[in-house]
């Protein structure tokens, strides 16, 4: 059963694209379906995180709009951050599911349960995934994700009763 939803945000929530202006503001775009689904997992049981290598106001705004409490930017050794976060939560590797895209989520993603990607995916992460999205990052991988999960895990009608 899986308890905690791990999402990468360049690639997975958002396209991978990183728009900055001439005024170095920076812009993402991010998928309002996948919104939908991640803000209200913790109200069926399974909590969120972020564990992203930028750092990023954006991802921070993000974050705090679909209500995820565990925000993680900056990391550079994500399997590390991830292995602490499992020990101070006293969760099961099996019980964690990854949404990740690129290398440098490889060995964190490792570690769980159910490891899930967007279409365009690195090469190696679609190599080691359960689950390949046809939605590529920023269309709607996030929420198609989100969707088997709570379907493999009999969780989908509870899901469907928030919103019906």
């Amino acid at each position: 059963m899986i308890k905690c939803l791990v999402l990468d945000v360049d690639g997975t929530l958002t396209d991978g694209g990183i728009y900055i202006a001439s005024d170095k503001t920076e812009y993402k775009r991010f998928q309002a379906k996948d919104g939908l689904i991640v803000r209200v997992l913790p109200e069926i049981g399974i909590k969120t995180v972020i564990l992203t290598g930028r750092d990023s106001p954006l991802t921070l705004i993000r974050a705090e709009d679909l209500k995820i409490s565990y925000i993680f930017q900056g990391v550079i050794d994500k399997k590390l951050s991830l292995n602490q976060f499992f020990f101070e939560n006293n969760l099961d590797y099996s019980e964690i599911a990854y949404i990740g895209d690129d290398l440098n989520d490889y060995r964190a993603m490792l570690l769980c349960g159910f490891k899930a990607c967007p279409a365009d995916s690195a090469t190696e992460i679609k190599t080691i995934a359960d689950y390949v999205s046809p939605c590529n990052g920023g269309d709607g991988a996030v929420r198609d994700i989100c969707e088997k999960i709570l379907k493999d895990n009999g969780l989908w009608e509870d899901f469907l009763k928030l919103w019906m």
